[in-house]
Order: structure tokens, then C-alpha cells, then sequence
């Protein structure tokens, strides 16, 4: 197992750098316009262009560039370990912020996750158990109609209905939990509904398939044939081995969505790591961009491992050496 784990951070190390390297390469090779020019005045010259560029590390060479980047992220830059050095938009250091809308992030991510799950995993269960009644076709009507629903629309509808027609919660916007708790979970209903809604949908569909699987197996018939309850059946022999590849899902799901909720927190203006990685996008932020890419990239590789451990700690038959 130690060794699987050591293995598996050294390629996580390699991917996240490989990531860089194209994010990096992107950045230059796109048509997508010099950063220098916002920073060169409102009637730029060839002096303040290439001044600018100088300011902002530009006028090295690729290879020069990068490896900067390379020494500041192990080593540490005057704005913090690890190094991301500053905006060119706005030319604030990019740590704190990014430091900021991860907490952002994080909330919306957590709590959707922990509410799809809570209600994803029961309505399989339940569909499952209910095979071809009409609590099963019900239900799965249900998950198809919000998988079906854009992420959008869902937003766009909570929004509508809950705070501008009812009034029982607020708009939009994001209150720190140290601020006041009651306002952060009261700000973050509406995201956390609107993501769980279309992952609880997804993550039903796959645990009734999966349990359906599991009862035609020869040792469920063994279990009842021992005298089992159907209730410690369904807990300890058809449920477990249901939930193995929801749970590899599950962790891959947490890390794309990093960087993934980038239409909930536009649509809730949430300043997160998604709607940060927009803006940098449009505004060719270059130090903003590749921070969010490698915290991202770091996340999927990060969880994919934790999802291998526990796919074996859960199914005896998943071996990872």
C-alpha cells in the first residue's frame, strides 16, 4: 500500500507539471493578445510596451519563463510559498486570492457533495428495491428530468422562484462563515440545490444499475438461502459492492469540480476559483490561470488516488499491488 501511494504521488508530481507546461504553452502560442498593452498606458509606445514587458518577466525566452515559474512555485516568492506571483490584471498577489475563492469553492463544493450523496445514494436504493413499480419509474423520471436540466436553467429557476418571487432566501452573493454562519448557509442553499440536484440525479441512475447487478450474483441467493433478513442482505452484501465505483466516481466528481463550477458561481456571483479562472481567461491573466490549473489538476490526481485506496478498503476483490 505505501509503496501504490508513494508511486502514485510521483505521478501526480509529473501531472501536474505536464499540466503547466500545456497551460503555459497555450498561454503563448494562442492569438489571444500581449498582456504587456494594459499595462503600457492608455497610447502605448514601443518604449513602454517592451518596458512593461520587461516588468512582467515577457521578454525572456519560453524556457526562461517557465523555469521561473518553476523555481518561485518550490521556492517561495516575496508574495508567499508557494511562489504565483502577481495578477496582471489587477496586480494583486495571487496567493491570498487564491487562498480566498478556494474557501469559496470549497463551501459550494463540500456541501453539494455532501447533499447529492444523501440523496443520490437512498432514491438508487430505493429504485432498486422498487424494480419496475411505480415508485422505480417515478423516481427515475425524476433523475432523468435534472439530468436532463442545464445547470443554467436550474440556477436561473431557484434563483427565481426562491428568492425573487417567494422571498425565503437571498440572491446571490457569498458571506464568510466567520462573518456570520447563519448567512453563509442561507447564501449557499441555492448552489448547493442546483449542483446536487444534477450529480444526485447521475449518482442514482448508477446505484440502481449497480445494485440490480449485484442481486442476480450467486452469493446474494447463498445469503438468503442462509436465512439472512433481506434487510442485512440489501446492507452488507448488495450495498457495499453497489457503492464501490460510486465512490472512484465520487472523488474524480470533487476534483473536476474545482474548476468545474464556473456557470454556479456566475450565475450566484460567487467569487470562486471557477469564475476567478473566467475572468483570468478573458483578460489573458496568465499567473491567475496557471495558479488555478495546477490547484486543480493537483485535486483530481489527489482524489483519484484517495478513491483507489478506499475502491480497495471497500471491495476485497480490488487489489492494488
Amino acid at each position: 500500500m505505501g509503496r501504490f501511494i508513494i508511486r502514485r504521488l510521483i505521478w501526480t508530481v509529473f501531472i501536474v507539471l505536464l499540466v503547466s507546461v500545456l497551460t503555459f504553452l497555450i498561454f503563448f502560442v494562442l492569438p489571444s493578445g500581449d498582456p504587456a498593452l494594459r499595462f503600457a498606458g492608455k497610447q502605448p509606445t514601443a518604449e513602454l510596451i517592451a518596458q512593461a514587458r520587461a516588468n512582467l518577466g515577457l521578454d525572456k525566452s519560453l524556457p526562461e519563463q517557465y523555469w521561473l515559474f518553476l523555481k518561485h512555485l518550490v521556492t517561495g516568492d516575496e508574495y508567499g510559498w508557494p511562489g504565483l506571483g502577481y495578477s496582471f490584471h489587477t496586480r494583486d498577489a495571487v496567493l491570498p486570492e487564491l487562498i480566498n475563492r478556494a474557501r469559496v469553492t470549497g463551501s459550494i463544493i463540500i456541501g453539494g457533495a455532501a447533499l447529492w450523496m444523501l440523496i443520490g445514494v437512498p432514491v438508487g436504493v430505493i429504485s432498486a428495491l422498487k424494480r419496475r413499480t411505480i415508485w422505480d419509474r417515478g423516481l427515475m423520471g425524476v433523475c432523468l428530468f435534472f439530468v436532463s436540466a442545464p445547470v443554467f436553467w436550474l440556477a436561473l429557476l431557484s434563483l427565481l422562484i426562491f428568492w425573487k418571487k417567494l422571498h425565503w432566501l437571498p440572491g446571490t452573493g457569498y458571506v464568510a462563515f466567520a462573518e456570520s454562519p447563519g448567512q453563509w448557509f442561507a447564501h449557499l442553499i441555492l448552489p448547493w440545490c442546483v449542483l446536487a440536484l444534477l450529480y444526485a440525479a447521475i449518482y442514482a441512475r448508477i446505484v440502481r444499475a449497480n445494485m440490480i447487478d449485484v442481486v442476480s450474483e450467486d452469493y446474494i441467493r447463498t445469503a438468503y438461502a442462509k436465512g439472512l433478513s433481506p434487510r442485512r442482505v440489501v446492507m452488507h452484501h448488495e450495498l457495499k459492492p453497489a457503492l464501490a465505483p460510486v465512490v472512484a466516481l465520487f472523488a474524480t466528481d470533487l476534483g473536476a469540480l474545482v474548476g468545474g463550477t464556473i456557470v454556479t458561481e456566475t450565475v450566484f456571483n460567487m467569487q470562486g476559483l471557477g469564475n476567478w479562472l473566467l475572468i483570468a481567461a478573458n483578460n489573458n491573466d496568465l499567473p491567475v490561470t496557471m495558479a488555478v490549473t495546477i490547484v486543480v489538476a493537483a485535486a483530481v490526481s489527489l482524489l483519484t488516488l484517495v478513491a483507489d485506496v478506499l475502491l480497495a478498503a471497500i471491495d476485497p476483490r480490488v487489489r492494488l499491488q
